[in-house]
């Protein structure tokens, strides 16, 4: 798969999820099956520095998601500090 389309597969199945919005990484594995493991982490990581994706941390754990998805987005927003 090439990595437009395989971009475009995270992008879809992220919005598709109901409830859910934020994964780990292992999640995007799954969704692709027939990449790498590095390969499929090194488009993860491209697509944060494109924010398409961002990473948000619990301190223990760290998930992805769509960049402003989500209930942290909200509060986010006007913490600038």
């Amino acid at each position: 798969m090439d990595e437009e389309a395989a971009k475009t597969l995270i992008v879809e199945t992220l919005k598709k999820k109901k409830g859910k919005t934020k994964f780990y990484l292992k999640d995007f594995y799954k969704w692709l099956p027939d990449e790498k493991n590095r390969a499929v982490k090194n488009l993860v990581n491209k697509m944060v520095r494109e924010e398409i994706l961002e990473y948000w941390s619990s301190g223990s754990t760290t998930l992805i998601g769509l960049k402003g998805v989500g209930k942290q987005a909200a509060a986010e927003e006007g913490d600038d500090d």
